[in-house]
């Protein structure tokens, strides 16, 4: 699962069924409005190469005119980034053979598109809009929880600060049913796997509190992918990689098997066993001040917890903050409410736990019955008051 993660979050999951495309020229001409850029670059993103390709360039005129040329196989993603800019100005999709483009740069800084519009390119249009939009939904939270932070500084109430959470949740929910439903409705398959990878770099990476689509959930949608848009190979090739992760994740999994125990001292120094919750559900949650993604789910097993404590149920934090910043730990602890116990031995990666539970990443979680066994992982959002409801019955 993590290769599809990779791959399609920066945007670079391709695909198109449509035989009409396979070595036909494609096209991007038009004008760039406030350059002072010399060169344009049209690159492929490919989802086998993980790494932009050049597939053209040319030099932008006086009148800021420019012309580009490929010859793609497959509907994929093209970027055109300005001279030595890291960042694309725009974005195509081949749906069409020919496509124009008028960008319109920042005036600020000229490497940036303030605007820019599409002709020719139904697929193209549909990826700027959905862009346009998530973006606009994404700048709300960003205030929202810049909002927040201000609050927690001051140590505002939570009757000031609840209705804030409730908000960037209600804009969060907003931003998923909306990618949901712009995926089921998209007809171009390069568009689909852009707006699949567009989601998930976000909730992955942004601390902004977006669920991130399950490993079941993405697996759906590539499948359905697949189906639709039959004979393309990037996307058979992606559904076979994501079924053989899959089977891989299965054998790794610690769903089934006893938890491994650990001791690790709390925020006191005493020492604190897992095996010593026996008897109840704990969900071991590893988790750390620095990470973003944790703190962004952190509301979430706030919630879990106050719903569920009194049903035989708690929760075992375990940081991975790093040496030296035991401060940092209790206060991420305080400002984020987290009223049930919390462990760690403040060796970062270096903690015994990592290589015991075998995580390379962050949040990440384990649920334990209360015979020891674990009954669930890996879980986030919504899905975990889904499992606690579930087994708590």
């Amino acid at each position: 699962m993590q290769k599809l993660m990779i791959a399609v979050l920066a945007g670079t999951l391709l695909a198109s069924c449509n035989s009409k495309t396979e070595g036909k020229k494609f096209e991007v001409s038009g004008s760039i409005l406030n350059s002072s850029a010399k060169m344009v670059y049209l690159e492929k993103i490919s989802a086998a190469a993980m790494q932009p390709v050049l597939e053209d360039s040319a030099a932008i005129g006086k009148d800021g005119k420019f012309a580009l040329k490929a010859n793609p196989d497959e509907s994929v993603v093209f970027n055109l980034r300005l001279d030595q800019s890291m960042y694309p100005v725009a974005s195509v999709i081949n749906d069409k053979d020919k496509v124009k483009l008028t960008i319109q740069l920042s005036k600020e800084n000229n490497q940036f598109a303030e605007k820019y519009e599409v002709e020719g390119s139904p697929a193209s249009q549909q990826m700027k809009d959905f862009m346009y939009s998530f973006n606009n939904d994404l700048q709300q939270i960003f205030g929202v929880v810049k909002q927040m932070d201000s609050l927690q500084k001051i140590n505002a109430p939570d009757s000031l600060v609840f209705p804030l959470m409730t908000r960037q949740r209600e804009l969060a929910g907003k931003i998923k049913g909306f990618t949901l439903d712009a995926l089921n409705k998209v007809s171009d398959p390069a568009l689909a796997m852009f707006e699949l990878g567009y989601y998930q770099s976000t909730a992955n990476g942004s601390g902004f509190g977006l669920e991130p689509l399950s490993n079941e959930k993405v697996n759906e949608l590539v499948a359905a992918a697949a189906k639709k848009f039959p004979g393309h190979r990037a996307v058979a090739d992606i559904k076979k990689g994501l079924e053989e992760d899959a089977r891989q994740a299965m054998e790794a999994s610690w769903i089934g098997k006893e938890a491994p125990d650990f001791t690790l001292p709390d925020v006191n120094g005493n020492q604190v066993k897992l095996s010593s919750f026996r008897g109840k559900y704990v969900l071991v949650d590893f988790w750390a001040s620095w990470c973003g993604p944790c703190r962004g789910e952190n509301p979430n097993l706030v919630k879990a917890y106050e719903k569920f404590k009194g049903k035989n149920f708690t929760i075992l934090g375990v940081s991975l903050d790093r040496p030296g910043q035991k401060g940092e730990w209790l206060k991420a602890i305080k400002d984020d409410k987290l009223a049930w116990t919390q462990v760690s031995d403040l060796q970062y990666w270096n903690s015994a736990v990592v290589g015991l539970y075998h995580f390379d990443g962050i949040p990440f979680n384990v649920l334990v019955d209360p015979q020891g066994k674990v009954v669930g992982e890996g879980l986030r959002g919504s899905g975990l008051e889904s499992k606690l409801a579930e087994v708590l019955k």
